[in-house]
Parts: C-alpha cells; sequence; structure tokens
C-alpha cells in the first residue's frame, strides 16, 4: 500500500474516505435485516481501521475516539481523573467513527458520516482545530480543510421567495426550544441525521444554520466545525462562547453554526429562548 499524505489535512481526508468505504461495503455486505447488529459491526469496522491507520501513520498522537473503552461512561470515569495521557500532548486526533448510527442503520439513508480531526496545542483558533475532514460515504463526497481557500463557495443569503432561515434540526430528538426560535426569526426547519450531515449542509448552502443544545461530546463536532470554521463559517457555543476541544471532559452539548451574517441575531435569540 502506498504511502497517505503527510499533509495533516490531506491525511484526514484520506483517513475519512478510508472509513467511509469500508462503512459502505459492510452496509453492502450486511444488509438491514437486524439494525443493531449493523450499528455495532459499523462503529467496530470504522473504529479499528481509523485507530490502526493513526498507529501506522501517526504514532507520537494521541487519539480521542467516541468508541474507545465501548462507552461513553470510560469519558466520564476519566473526566473526573483528568489524567488522560491526550491532555498532555500536543497533537490528538478527535474522532467519531461513525456519526448517525441510527441513519447509517437504515435503507436509502445519506445522512450519515466519519468525523476525523486534529487538535494542537499551540493552534492559532481558540477551539484548537488545525485538521479536519467530514466524510459522508453515502453521499460519495468528503468536506476537509484541506480546500483551497474560498471552496466550496461560502453561501449567501437565500433565494427569493424562500424561508429567511433554513436551520437543520435533528430528526429524533431537536431542541424543545428550537420551534419558538425558528417561529421568532422567520426560519424553517430542516430535519436531518447526524451532526456531522447536518454541519455539513450548512457548509455547502443546503441549510443556513445548525443550532444544538440536546447534549453531545467533542468527537460529535470536532471534524464539522474544523472544516466549517476553515470554510469561513461562525461556529460557537450557544451563548457565543467558544467552542474547546481536547477538555479533560469532552462533553460538549451545545454549538451554533451558521453564516457570520447570521451569528448575531441567532444568538440574540438564542439569548431570549436559552439564557
Amino acid at each position: 500500500m502506498s504511502s497517505p499524505p503527510m499533509i495533516d489535512g490531506a491525511f484526514a481526508r484520506w483517513l475519512a474516505v478510508r472509513a467511509g468505504q469500508a462503512l459502505v461495503s459492510l452496509r453492502d455486505e450486511v444488509g438491514f435485516g437486524d439494525p443493531g447488529a449493523l450499528k455495532a459491526a459499523g462503529d467496530k469496522v470504522s473504529h479499528d481501521l481509523l485507530r490502526t491507520e493513526l498507529a501506522n501513520w501517526r504514532p507520537q498522537d494521541a487519539v480521542l475516539s467516541e468508541e474507545d473503552e465501548g462507552s461513553r461512561l470510560a469519558w466520564a470515569a476519566e473526566a473526573g481523573a483528568a489524567t488522560a495521557p491526550r491532555l498532555s500532548s500536543d497533537r490528538v486526533w478527535i474522532i467519531d467513527p461513525l456519526d448517525g448510527t441510527r441513519e447509517f442503520a437504515e435503507a436509502g439513508r445519506a445522512d450519515w458520516a466519519v468525523h476525523v480531526a486534529l487538535w494542537a496545542r499551540n493552534a492559532p483558533t481558540p477551539h484548537g482545530l488545525v485538521a479536519g475532514a467530514v466524510g459522508l460515504p453515502a453521499q460519495d463526497r468528503v468536506l476537509g480543510t484541506d480546500y483551497p481557500p474560498g471552496y466550496p463557495p461560502l453561501p449567501t443569503a437565500t433565494a427569493a421567495g424562500e424561508p429567511t432561515i433554513r436551520l437543520a434540526a435533528s430528526r429524533s430528538r431537536p431542541p424543545v426550544f428550537l420551534t419558538d426560535l425558528a417561529a421568532e426569526v422567520g426560519a424553517e426547519l430542516v430535519p436531518m441525521g447526524s451532526a456531522g450531515a447536518k454541519i455539513a449542509a450548512v457548509i455547502t448552502g443546503e441549510v443556513d444554520a445548525y443550532i444544538h443544545a440536546g447534549g453531545q461530546y467533542e468527537w460529535d463536532s470536532a471534524a464539522p466545525v474544523a472544516v466549517a470554521t476553515a470554510a469561513g463559517l461562525h461556529a460557537s457555543r450557544i451563548d457565543g462562547s467558544a467552542l474547546k476541544y481536547n477538555e479533560a471532559n469532552p462533553r460538549l452539548p451545545d454549538l451554533l453554526v451558521c453564516r457570520k451574517d447570521l451569528a448575531s441575531g441567532l444568538l440574540t435569540a438564542l439569548q431570549r429562548h436559552c439564557g
């Protein structure tokens, strides 16, 4: 096998492509008769591939993965001790091997993703993310920080006749306040699956914003946020504070990703609804 790209952004894309190919093949081979088994197999196949390739090609870097040690309970225990080796590392890959397992296990759904992001201690950005890729395997595309500046083109105002703002919303558990907020700002809610698919839709202009306040972890947003901010979009907590990664406790429960021209208005509305 030839060596992967050495530049971190291209390497993140390479990882996302490989994991995505493995997941698409697994879906084809296993089928959808047992969704629970397909979900478990997908998590394992992608996690094992990403972990193996990172160990092979970036052995000095630390890794934070949703699937390490089997559950978020392990991360809760680790956070209490605050002794994880990654906390003293200068470079940490934050990965979600399969974002949107529910959608992955449903025939015909393409709104699931693979997340690969790199956090660096001396990064010039508040969030510390320096490279990332969001693989959308069932859509046969990957969005990454290795794109040249200005590509893909930044979304602008919605077309005449459309609602002012299109908000990506969870198809299964949207925040309870989101309907009222959408009515206030004149927005349309657009149901989608995984967090990665929603933020990818903001990046490509399919929607204008994504708001989440129902509980997430660093791996749910690191890669999409890396790509979104590299593309010039706004990304923050819903109170406007900076998103931070590689924290002792990886819980990162809320975020806003949107066009920069919408950020002030949405943050003001969020303060009224969530403050």
